[in-house]
């Protein structure tokens, strides 16, 4: 790979984006599951305000059901990853332990497609944390602006562990 001399230099990441990023990496090693599922994962984007984060996933076989689908539990555990990750683009360095997670299917994905997840925080109190959750399918060739829901859900979590 050359460097284009004539490119503009890469911006730095934004603050919230670092520690995401940051949390990301120290929690990444001591959970196989997460590395199974999300090795090739990718964050986007980060923000203080309401904690959205974008992150984008390649899928691999490792993502697919008997039905070359996106696989159920590969959209739960996103849901638990991406309210995680909200609640660290709020600034806290603990992001806590699931209490409830809600998952709704909407459409399938497949093996190659690239999934979008934006994940919100509705609400950090003293022990409780809400977030939100969608999971799109970015449009292919030709169709960048093209994002199919595939699952949405909420999560909750408590914050003093």
């Amino acid at each position: 790979m050359t460097h284009d001399p004539a490119a503009p230099p890469a911006s730095p990441p934004s603050p919230e984006l670092a520690h995401v990023q940051k949390h990301w990496d120290a929690i990444r090693p001591n959970s196989p599951v997460y590395g199974f599922f999300f090795g090739d994962i990718k964050l986007v984007s980060a923000t203080k305000d309401q904690g959205r984060v974008i992150a984008h996933l390649p899928l691999g076989p490792q993502h697919i059901n008997s039905k070359k689908i996106l696989h159920g539990s590969v959209s739960a555990t996103l849901v638990d990853w991406a309210g995680g990750m909200a609640i660290a683009a709020t600034g806290l360095e603990r992001t806590g332990v699931s209490v409830d997670i809600h998952v709704s299917y909407v459409s399938a994905a497949r093996e190659g497609d690239t999934l979008e997840i934006e994940t919100w925080v509705s609400k950090v109190g003293r022990s409780l944390a809400y977030t939100n959750v969608e999971i799109r399918k970015l449009g292919g060739a030709g169709q960048q602006d093209k994002k199919t829901v595939v699952a949405t859900g909420s999560h909750t979590k408590y914050l003093n562990v």
